[in-house]
């Protein structure tokens, strides 16, 4: 779980339902109502009886108050803070729609990238319903006024929930086709390696035909060998790799 190291201001706030007692699985995000910095409203959840997990400014800094390992005090629902990451942005005007900056909404993005691919939720789900609240396979974004007689998140955020959604999404599928891909090469290169290893070491010959005539070389072609090196799991095959001082390239 852990936090998030994009957070650059840290205040703890004293109200928390204490260790969350499910797992993180849903994102609420809430307008702080109002211009707050991330030290202002930081020092307002020492006194004010509530609290949320992080605060972004209207700079894009962004703080954090309750550590993720606990439930903060902010949609009015216990139910709903033990499993969700509460998140307050600053607004640049009073009133509804409660709007705010450009620099606030990237780091919100950023933020919510982060905060699922630590707690692997593989993707934010908005429908805008209510009913919908726990059935987090539908819908796995809440807002406040859910659950009290509040306008929060504000319009603009309500309104943007679908956007913010998509855009995290989308950022969360290029980020894991990067980690693909990385590990594609990383596999690539591995069986390479193995291969190279086995003919040193006169385990395989590489071309489907053996001129030498030795029998403890096992002569198969390139598409074979790849075969045996990431699938085979016992027999001759796996004695001669130890035999040389290699373990089998895959286990049972």
């Amino acid at each position: 779980m852990g936090n998030s190291k994009l957070v650059c201001y840290t205040k703890l706030s004293p109200y928390t339902y204490g260790k969350r007692n499910h797992a993180i699985d849903t994102i609420s995000i809430h307008c702080m109502a109002g211009n707050l910095s991330v030290e202002s409203c930081g020092q307002m959840f020492q006194t004010s009886k509530s609290s949320s997990n992080y605060g972004i400014g209207s700079d894009g800094r962004i703080g954090m108050y309750v550590e993720e390992g606990y439930a903060s005090w902010c949609t009015s629902n216990r139910s709903n803070d033990n499993r969700a990451v509460t998140i307050e942005v600053a607004n640049c005007a009073d009133g509804e729609p409660w709007p705010i900056t450009e620099e606030a909404y990237r780091s919100l993005i950023n933020l919510l990238v982060d905060i699922c691919k630590r707690n692997h939720i593989p993707e934010l789900r908005w429908k805008g319903d209510q009913n919908l609240v726990g059935q987090v396979e539908k819908q796995n974004m809440t807002v406040h006024r859910w659950f009290a007689n509040k306008s929060c998140p504000g319009n603009w955020l309500y309104e943007h929930h679908g956007q913010i959604a998509k855009e995290v999404n989308e950022r969360l599928e290029e980020e894991n086709m990067v980690r693909y891909e990385r590990l594609r090469d990383i596999k690539n290169k591995e069986f390479h390696d193995i291969v190279e290893k086995l003919m040193d070491a006169n385990i395989l010959g590489g071309d489907g035909s053996d001129p030498t005539g030795n029998e403890d070389i096992i002569d198969l072609s390139h598409d074979m060998v790849r075969t045996l090196v990431l699938e085979y799991r016992g027999g001759a095959f796996d004695r001669k790799l130890k035999a040389v001082g290699m373990e089998p390239a895959v286990k049972d």
